[in-house]
């Protein structure tokens, strides 16, 4: 590929990453207002966590099916149809808030629905880097995916903390309908997109779904280092499920709806300062020891997360932690997508997906219990770790998430000294 017709790639991903950067500050809208709704209908984390599972459940299962579909129709089209139909799925919400009033569960059908067509525009839109740009761009764009993704952790929360002392749920959910709808009018002004369809070959073209899919399958698991990157990666997610399920709630416990977005957005300043440099510089060249030691960090201001019941306990190791996640981001992607060809992008990262985020699921599902039931009570005034654990924790509401944090982080900052040292890992630089 020419620098002329790099050029006019990168402009083209451009756009399509604009109308995406908006749909993500809206879908952060949507996100931490409904989870500070369910946590203030019942003062309990499972009702939070259940907006997050029912988010990311359905997607979570469609993935593959959405990744084949990349390879085999227009990406440009799939994107259009999953924008149009997300924003379907959250007016499905403003519209069940109306007619049932105070009932939690009325909320839960929109969120899936939403995440359904989740599962088609996503792994189009990440199989389209590979369309657009030479592989000495992917860091680069893997940076600026990476600062929309930031931009629901850093605008959102602060916005809708804001808004939601001053207007009504469903005027937020309404703002993230039309973020929809702008990603999809983005998409429609490239005159060329991305095509899996247009490069096909007529073998390709009548190769029967499942075989596409376990072509996709095999484009993960024949390289053993890609293979154990998507594993670990796995675990990680995780751990980063629990916090992202239980940040929220762990500040609600002491403080108000519109201090924890501001918390939220300040942690996010972190993660939207790496990416912007990843996106100007690129992730340099030697990404396995980027990762290993992103991860060590990463997992020490985990730990440290709400260690006490107090503001700068969350914002320093906070915005510190989200500092690194887009080194761990983006080393993988690139190590991953450059060990996968073209032709098998949109499955493989549908299948990654399915692999990688099977622990942030279970950790989303787990989350609400582990808190509510486990840990919550145990440094509760008279509980059972309130005089040793509690010594270094505090005792009182949300106390128990701190020490899971604390957990968590640990078990990320040792996964380095298995990764590194690993002969298939460092053959991906190759």
């Amino acid at each position: 590929m020419t620098s002329v017709n790099s050029g006019k790639g990168f402009s083209r991903f451009l756009i399509i990453w604009a109308g995406e950067l908006l749909s993500a500050i809206g879908s952060g809208l949507t996100a931490f207002t409904l989870g500070v709704h369910a946590f203030r209908q019942t003062g309990q984390a499972t009702s939070a966590t259940l907006v997050v599972l029912f988010t990311f459940l359905p997607a979570f299962l469609l993935r593959p099916v959405g990744g084949v579909l990349s390879d085999r129709m227009d990406r440009r089209l799939l994107m259009i149809i999953g924008n149009l139909g997300s924003a379907l799925g959250i007016a499905l919400i403003v519209v069940m808030m109306k007619t049932n009033p105070g009932e939690l569960w009325a909320i839960y059908p929109g969120v899936a629905l939403s995440s359904v067509f989740f599962a088609f525009q996503n792994p189009a839109y990440k199989a389209s880097v590979s369309d657009f740009l030479p592989r000495e761009l992917y860091a680069r764009a893997s940076g600026l995916m990476q600062i929309s993704g930031s931009a629901q952790f850093l605008l959102s929360p602060l916005i809708a903390g804001f808004l939601m002392s001053l207007v009504d749920i469903r005027f937020i959910l309404i703002i993230d309908v039309l973020t929809f709808a702008a990603a999809a009018a983005a998409v429609l002004l490239i005159r060329r997109g991305a095509s899996g369809k247009a490069t096909e070959t007529a073998e390709k073209k009548e190769a029967h779904f499942f075989k596409e899919l376990a072509e996709g399958f095999h484009g993960v698991t024949e390289n053993r280092g890609v293979l154990i990157l998507v594993l670990i990666t796995s675990l990680v997610l995780f751990y980063v499920g629990l916090l992202q399920a239980l940040f929220g709630p762990m500040i609600l416990s002491f403080a108000s709806a519109k201090t924890a977005g501001t918390v939220q957005s300040i942690c996010a300043l972190g993660m939207l300062g790496s990416a912007v440099f990843i996106g100007g510089f690129g992730g340099g060249r030697r990404h396995v020891p980027t990762l290993s030691v992103s991860l060590a960090c990463s997992g020490i201001f985990f730990a440290l997360i709400g260690l006490k019941a107090e503001i700068a306990f969350i914002v320093v190791p906070g915005f510190l932690f989200f500092f690194t996640l887009p080194f761990i981001n983006s080393s993988i992607e690139v190590l991953i997508r450059g060990n996968i060809s073209n032709e098998k992008q949109g499955r493989a990262w549908a299948l990654i997906s399915v692999f990688t985020y099977f622990g942030a699921i279970i950790a989303y599902a787990l989350a609400g219990f582990l808190a509510d039931k486990v840990f919550n009570p145990l440094l509760l005034p008279g509980g059972a770790l309130e005089d040793s654990l509690g010594a270094l924790f505090g005792s009182g509401p949300g106390r128990g998430i701190a020490v899971m944090f604390f957990i968590s982080g640990i078990s990320v900052a040792l996964l380095p000294v298995f990764i590194f040292p690993l002969k298939s890992i460092r053959q991906l630089e190759a």
